[in-house]
């Protein structure tokens, strides 16, 4: 059966499952620029965030046989995507304790409108512990309890995060509170 782009999950699945190539290049294909925007807004570096790429979706391929659809698959694909990117941020040695990020670190002052390039440089300028916890909650759509399960942390400090995060991109982006 020839893989296409237009194949269902169950199908795709299927082959990869089989190790089928074709039908895992269609899966890359499928996953892999939605999947690399979450590994380079967690990460914020684009080459970390193409190891986080790889690495994933090496992890993908071999975990395959447990997905129990208990999700969709791309669902399943980000959780891996998102925990992989966070696992390199540590080894990376890019962050700083999520408890210890100071709050007066100078911020940039945009003097231009906002549009989505702006908006996505003032998050990217964000301390990585303010951006990560704010794009899996406000981009990913992850709740608090999932984002302290994912980071090692408690519910108020993810709450916390985020509250400084949005403060900072307001200050960044010279919004009043």
């Amino acid at each position: 059966m020839p893989y296409t782009i237009s194949m269902t999950e169950a199908d795709l699945i299927q082959g990869c499952l089989e190790q089928n190539r074709l039908a895992q290049k269609t899966l890359y294909e499928r996953y892999k620029n939605a999947m690399y925007t979450v590994a380079y807004r967690v990460t914020g570096d684009f080459e970390l965030a193409e190891d986080v790429l790889q690495d994933a979706f090496i992890k993908v391929f071999r975990h395959l046989s447990g997905f129990r659809q208990e999700s969709t698959l791309g669902a399943w694909i980000k959780t891996i995507v998102v925990r992989t990117a966070l696992s390199k941020i540590k080894k990376e040695h890019y962050t700083a304790s999520l408890d210890q990020i100071p709050p007066d670190i100078t911020s940039i002052n945009w003097s231009h409108r906002l549009d989505a390039e702006y908006l996505e440089k003032a998050i990217m300028g964000l301390p990585t512990g303010y951006r990560t916890v704010f794009i899996l909650i406000e981009v990913e759509g992850y709740s608090h309890q999932e984002v302290a399960d994912l980071l090692g942390i408690t519910v108020g400090t993810s709450k916390s995060q985020l509250f400084y995060a949005k403060k900072r991109l307001r200050e960044t982006l010279g919004k009043p509170e």
